[in-house]
């Protein structure tokens, strides 16, 4: 066990193994599900977990929770002790499992809520999972007698724009058209409707910044968003200057916190941002050393030359020679997207988390290394489909 993780242990509440405790977590089966799912195996916990997973019998739910474990490094003996029987099936597009599952739902004391069509693609499954579905799970479980907490998982980046760096927790959002995506926007308005709609639901919201990889894994259970830093020293060229920072943290830090605020006692807050703050956020020069270091090449440095998100079209003559057969439109309205989360040049203020007892969290550049060598398989359109479901 490394010093950080050592460090969560100590930060995380232990309970009395003689006491059964029952946990619920979502999303078992994606990105930052599956890490929590992970951390709380790591933790001694597997067997009181609930897993609610998309599948039409306890069997096949089980063996697609499996799947998705094994990219995040649980052992087999580990995944040989979880059962059918920890399976609910269903999903947020068709709550009518609610009603089937009311017993086994009333007897759960946490929730950790990682459920959501986590895609800047206009899904059209973003509002009824988000934002329609979510709520009926948290109306169902806000009438619930033993609930202690119902965590949900949001994003930072719901503050929308023109909020001043860092940026601090506040429940108060932009209306969902000055939104940069529909994501955001659904992510906003779950929790607005949760906190004025189901006074009785023990709610605390977590909103991690930008996560990326994994300090021991790299991409290995998803590549979601790293693809846009190869793509941009790649291209020598984005929208960000090298001298600006950006707020990134890793899966695994930010499961291990999600499980601390779940179990914990007692909170002093509601509402809390995981991310890298001013001390851990990195600049895209740090950035280029790392990642030329770790390819064994010479950083982008002067070369690099920051451009407007109007000019973006102007590198697409580059594209296949730069970074592989693609779609030029897709790839494209990918930069343009997230060069409009870039451009807000957003550090998110974690003194909240920290004053929780949980440390402070890596540096990207501590682990890019890792997620370089884990990607050298993949081309940079391919890693993009994580992103763009």
């Amino acid at each position: 066990m490394n010093n950080l993780a050592e460090r969560f242990a100590s930060a995380t509440i232990r309970v009395d193994q003689d006491v059964a405790h029952s946990l619920l977590l979502t999303g078992a089966t994606g990105f930052l599900g599956g890490s929590v799912a992970a951390r709380l195996i790591a933790d001694g916990r597997a067997a009181a977990l609930l897993f609610l997973v998309r599948a039409a019998t306890p069997e096949e739910g089980l063996e697609r929770l499996r799947d998705n474990l094994r990219l995040h490094a649980v052992g087999e003996d580990e995944l040989e002790c979880l059962n059918p029987q920890q399976i609910l099936c269903g999903d947020f597009l068709d709550t009518r499992w609610l009603q089937r599952e009311q017993a086994r739902l009333m007897r759960v004391e946490q929730v950790i809520n990682c459920a959501a069509v986590a895609s800047f693609s206009k899904n059209p499954n973003i509002w009824p999972v988000n934002v329609e579905g979510t709520f009926a799970f948290a109306k169902a479980m806000s009438r619930s007698g033993r609930l202690k907490r119902f965590l949900h998982v949001g994003t930072a980046m719901s503050c929308g724009p023109q909020r001043e760096s860092p940026v601090r927790e506040s429940w108060d959002f932009p209306d969902a058209e000055q939104q940069l995506v529909d994501y955001t926007a659904s992510k906003a308005e779950i929790e607005r409707r949760m906190r004025e709609q189901l006074p009785d639901l023990p709610l605390v919201v977590a909103r991690p910044s930008i996560v990326v990889g994994h300090r021991e894994l790299g991409c290995q259970a998803s590549g979601s968003i790293f693809w846009v830093f190869r793509m941009g020293f790649a291209l020598e060229s984005f929208t960000c200057g090298l001298d600006e920072q950006i707020d990134v943290i890793p899966v695994d830090y930010c499961a291990e916190a999600l499980v601390t605020l779940a179990l914990k006692p007692s909170l002093a807050h509601s509402l809390y941002h995981i991310s890298a703050g001013h001390d851990a956020a990195c600049t895209f020069g740090e950035i280029d050393q790392a990642y030329a270091e770790a390819q064994g090449e010479a950083p982008v440095g002067a070369r690099y030359r920051k451009v407007s998100p109007e000019d973006l079209r102007e590198l697409a003559g580059d594209f296949e020679s730069r970074i592989g057969k693609a779609n030029p439109r897709l790839v494209l309205r990918a930069l343009r997207l997230y060069s409009g989360f870039a451009d807000l040049n957003y550090l998110f203020d974690n003194q909240r988390l920290l004053d929780e007892g949980i440390p402070s969290p890596p540096r990207f550049t501590e682990y890019v290394d890792v997620c370089v060598r884990s990607s050298q398989h993949l081309s940079i359109p391919a890693q993009m489909q994580w992103d763009f479901k």
